[in-house]
């Protein structure tokens, strides 16, 4: 098996918005509350980033303002995926010479490329780079699956070390073809512990962006043989899921953060506010988890 770039939660970061911009102090604040709150990774300028809407300086800056206040105490792993392959070579070279400890790679959008254009893209890419990169399967997102078969074709490259899988039902079949060549990421937070019990190393997070220290003890929990109570923490957690993905994703998890006082800023368009019925259920929801974490950390 390849060595894990992480273990436990990588927290998919927002992206904190304001008039001006990337509101790089407050990502910096960001990154230290997940840092002293048990995020195990940072993911940066992934969905939940919102990177779709920023121009690629704007896009680099923030995996560099990232990287930086990281300072090298946990893995950073930047979202650098394209429809465009030669864009997400650039991206990817970009992103690695920021320092990058990772990159988080989804597959090509809108194009709905074939079996073969995904194994070229994917190692055009890895090429590209000498840092490891995870895979990112997100049909509901892009409407094209990395089928077994596509990753079996992958295994002879190198720094593609990893999945972030939301394709949960394929998960075995893969490992089935592929034994522990790649390591498994979950990219739903409901099924966080299930795909540890397949014998993947972690998740990939939206809800650690409210619970990172929470998120971060469930998994270890599994990983280190306490299953029942890593069974119990992922059946508590799936109202506030839930809550998470009532609208799409990063729109109410914004709203949450800016609710306990985090500050983050708006969502950019197409994404817009949440409507009332939604913002009321998201903060009923929140008042029945601990989140003094985040209130203290930003009063």
């Amino acid at each position: 098996m390849s060595q894990p770039i992480f273990e436990g939660s990588a927290v998919a970061v927002v992206t904190p918005f304001n008039d001006s911009g990337v509101d790089f102090s407050k990502l910096e604040q960001l990154v230290e509350f997940h840092i002293k709150n048990g995020s195990d990774a940072i993911v940066i300028c992934g969905s939940t980033g919102e990177a779709s809407t920023m121009p690629d300086s704007e896009h680099l800056a923030t995996i560099k303002c990232c990287v930086d206040a990281v300072a090298g105490r946990v893995p950073v792993i930047a979202g650098t995926g394209s429809n465009d392959t030669a864009h997400g070579i650039r991206l990817s070279k970009e992103a690695a010479a920021c320092g990058a400890d990772g990159l988080l790679v989804v597959t090509p959008y809108y194009n709905k490329c074939t079996p073969e254009g995904l194994i070229r893209h994917f190692n055009a890419v890895a090429n590209a780079v000498d840092v490891p990169i995870v895979l990112y399967n997100v049909p509901s997102r892009t409407n094209v699956n990395i089928s077994p078969a596509v990753l079996e074709k992958l295994m002879p490259t190198e720094n593609i070390v990893a999945i972030k899988e939301c394709n949960f039902s394929q998960v075995p079949e893969i490992m089935n073809l592929c034994g522990d060549r790649y390591t498994f990421y979950s990219g739903e937070d409901a099924l966080a512990v299930p795909i540890v019990a397949l014998g993947g190393k972690g998740v990939i997070s939206v809800v650690a962006n409210i619970v990172p220290g929470y998120t971060s003890r469930m998994i270890h929990a599994y990983l280190d043989g306490d299953i029942s109570t890593a069974r119990k923490m992922q059946i508590d957690i799936i109202p506030l899921v839930k809550a998470m993905f009532c609208e799409v994703n990063p729109i109410p998890v914004k709203e949450a953060l800016n609710m306990l006082g985090a500050g983050v800023g708006p969502c950019r368009l197409p994404l817009c506010e949440m409507n009332a019925k939604d913002h009321d259920y998201v903060a009923e929801v929140l008042s029945q988890y601990d989140t003094n974490a985040i209130k203290e950390f930003f009063s």
